[in-house]
Order: C-alpha cells, then structure tokens, then sequence
C-alpha cells in the first residue's frame, strides 16, 4: 500500500511537473516565435499585393506547434516518459540483483529440505526495499515451499506462479501509459474538428476572396493531427521497449531460480 501511495504521488508531481516545463517553454518561446512568423508572412503578403511579385513561404515548425492541442499532446508525453522512466529503472535495478549472488549453492551439492532455513538467510537479511523486488520473493517462497513440502515439483511451481503474478502486475501497471499512448492522437482528432469547424465558420470570408483566415484554421486542423501522431509514434516505440525490459527480467527471474536453485534440490 505504501509503495502504492508513493507511486501515485510521483505520477501526480511527474503530471504537474511537465505542465509547468511545456507552458514555460510554449509562452516564452514557441507562441512568440509564431506569432512573429505569421506577422512577417502577414507584412509579405501586404507587400506581395503592392508589387505584385509572388512571394513563397516555408513551413515554420514554430507556426506548426503554436496551438493548445500540441501544447497538450507535449504534456502528455512528458508525463508518459517520466512513468516509462520510473518503471525502467525499476526494471534495472531488479536486473542488478539478478547479477549478485544470493543463494550461493557448491556446483554438485544437492540441497535437503533441513537447509532450506539457513539458505533463505541471506534474503531476509536484504534491505526492506530489495525484499519487496521479484528474485528475493521467488527465492524465499521456493524455499519456504521446499522446506515445509521436500517437492522439487512444488517448488518449480511456485516459482512460476510468482513470476507469472509478476509479469501481469508490470502489465497491468502500464495502463496508464496505455491511455496516455491513445490520448495522444486523441487530442489531435480534437484539433482536426476544431480547426475544420473554425474553416467552416469562415467560410463566407472564403467565398468574398480573403482565404486567409479558412487556411489558418486548416493549418490548425492539419498540424494538431500531424504532431500527436508523431508524438504517439514515439510513446508506443517507448512503451513497447519498457514492456520487453519487463518481460525479460522475469524470464531472467526465473532461469536464475532454476539454475541457482531448483537444480540442486534433493527430491
């Protein structure tokens, strides 16, 4: 319940954290710079009606990230990442303590169910937080379980069983990147409709000759769509590789519980 809580309250501040950095960044340096690329195409139109000369226009990376719906779609994938990064690290520290020797059994010795107490010492003797990690768990629930049955098969079972409960515990707790990777392009749809009914409600304007303000709000329609697409393109690249990390450590988990351990058990 504790590890819960904490967890829950990292989410909240990672949340309110990428606010803060994404706003910051969007009125100090991404609207200003917009709004300056659109008054000088605004001042080059002007100037191309006077002479008559044509004049062209790149696309400004500024004027495609302006609206509130990228703005958002950049939140989200903060928030997304700063989770994947908790769960990463996680993942690598439980892969630490699959490296370190913690039942430590002669090659060629076979364990009998009398020594199951003395080798789960060094277990309980680990520090509450690495206690609560995956190895430690399947280690002491296989020799507990060796030690009350002297069942080779019990103990193969438990330990499956354990990393089983764990691989869908890791699954189950990317839910919310899961949402976050679906609300991204989410998000866009919604600058889509917005920016396609602001063209429409402009569109007698259109129909006089001014097409300036149809194809600003096409230009939101258009660019909210195309940068949470984008963006949703690298949070499922990112939820996909955290979730193999995960999988691997369990397998790893429990290769090192058969090698380690179940091995040497005496039926």
């Amino acid at each position: 319940m504790k590890l819960q809580k904490s967890e829950f309250f990292y989410q909240i501040v990672a949340l309110v954290l990428s606010f803060i950095v994404v706003h910051t960044i969007y009125v100090g340096l991404v609207r200003p710079n917009a709004d300056a690329v659109i008054e000088a195409e605004r001042q080059a139109l002007a100037a191309q009606e006077e002479s008559g000369t044509p004049v062209m226009f790149d696309r400004s990376a500024w004027v495609v990230l302006k609206d509130y719906e990228q703005e958002a779609c950049f939140i989200l994938m903060l928030w997304a990442m700063a989770i994947m990064g908790l769960k990463a690290q996680n993942v690598a520290a439980q892969r630490n303590l699959i490296d370190r020797s913690l039942v430590e059994i002669e090659e060629g010795r076979k364990v009998l169910p009398e020594d199951a107490r003395k080798l789960a010492r060094p277990i309980e003797a680990l520090p509450e937080p690495d206690r609560r990690f995956l190895l430690p768990r399947a280690l002491r629930g296989a020799l507990n379980r060796y030690g009350s049955t002297a069942s080779v098969a019990a103990v193969s079972s438990v330990v499956r069983d354990i990393c089983d409960t764990e691989a869908d515990r890791l699954d189950s707790e990317l839910s919310l990147v899961r949402y976050i990777t679906w609300a991204i392009p989410s998000i866009g749809f919604i600058g889509t409709v917005r920016g396609i009914g602001a063209a429409l409600g402009n569109a007698h304007e259109a129909v006089a000759g001014n097409i300036a303000a149809v194809t600003s709000s096409l230009g939101v329609a258009f660019n909210s769509t195309f940068v949470a697409l984008l963006i949703s393109i690298v949070i499922m690249f990112l939820t996909h590789q955290i979730t193999l990390m995960q999988e691997r450590m369990v397998m790893e988990t429990q290769d090192y519980c058969d090698d380690n351990l179940i091995r040497h058990l005496q039926s």
